[in-house]
């Protein structure tokens, strides 16, 4: 990565990889083709506006940028729509708006550790101002009250990263994220849609791991039966290549699947987040390289 990326650039990435996630057919998840779980793409499409000035405001902290971007989302939409992605996308914004031509995924790290007790104040506050579905208390400590004294918001994360998909992205610093990104770029560079590949990526990680949204709003029986199923949907579209999802056999499948899902009320938001967080990355890699070679 050479140099900090324009505040504007930042944004720009943001907003397109909150427009590209929910016009993505991600089974379960809302997206043009199907709505659902009260929720609208109108919803999300707006989540998006309003929490990137403070997704990517260089003279606030990760925590602060959470904490406005969560509360400005339920000012415009009443709901919890994008929790997860700010979780992952804040931490992000700020490694790539910092000087200096280490790459994004050192930047990141250097984030992450060196995120403090007011940061992980901050996210409580946003976690429970959100209220996600299945919010409780466990070894990670309850949202709803201060984090112990000795705490950073990265040993928040850690303590509860055996049972949160997004929790685990800051243990590893966003390993998954950076590796989504990368399949992604590489699916686009073969001639996929960005929706096309998204898709693929969306079906294959739910597949390949239990939905820790699901798990917890539903129990993890419920979780690993969604996976299941997904990798009965996978093995029986035997796909070619990402583009082919876009044929119509294909999609009418994730439609039927898409269906079968909300019909349960299962809601895989977890990796919808992460999805939506990878292209985040993958943007912001592409935009450096752009700048590097300018």
């Amino acid at each position: 990565m050479t140099g900090a990326l324009p505040r504007a650039a930042i944004s720009e990435a943001y907003l397109a990889a909150c427009r590209l996630e929910v016009r993505t057919l991600k089974p379960g998840n809302v997206h043009i083709h199907a709505e659902g779980h009260r929720m609208t793409v109108a919803d999300f499409d707006a989540s998006a506006v309003v929490s990137a000035p403070f997704i990517t405001d260089p003279e606030l902290s990760v925590g602060q940028r959470i904490h406005r971007a969560v509360v400005a989302t339920f000012d415009a939409v009443g709901q919890n729509t994008n929790l997860g992605i700010i979780l992952l996308c804040a931490p992000l914004a700020a490694a790539a708006g910092q000087d200096g031509v280490a790459p994004l995924e050192q930047k990141l790290a250097a984030v992450l550790y060196a995120l403090d007790h007011d940061d992980g104040r901050d996210v409580y506050l946003a976690i429970a101002y959100a209220n996600p579905a299945g919010l409780g208390q466990d070894e990670a400590g309850d949202v709803r009250n201060e984090p112990p004294a000795a705490w950073t918001l990265l040993d928040a994360m850690r303590a509860a990263a055996r049972r949160d998909m997004i929790a685990h992205e800051y243990a590893v610093d966003f390993a998954g994220v950076f590796e989504t990104a990368r399949q992604f770029a590489a699916y686009c560079a073969a001639g996929a849609s960005a929706e096309d590949a998204l898709a693929v990526l969306f079906l294959r990680s739910l597949a390949e791991r239990c939905d820790s949204h699901i798990a917890r709003k539903h129990g993890i029986d419920v979780a690993r039966r969604v996976q299941s199923r997904a990798r009965a949907v996978l093995d029986a579209l035997a796909l070619a290549d990402a583009s082919a999802i876009a044929e119509p056999g294909y999609r009418e499948r994730l439609l039927q699947f898409d269906a079968e899902l909300k019909s349960w009320g299962t809601n895989p938001g977890s990796l919808a987040d992460l999805m939506c967080a990878s292209v985040f990355a993958a943007r912001l890699l592409q935009q450096a390289s752009q700048m590097g070679r300018n």
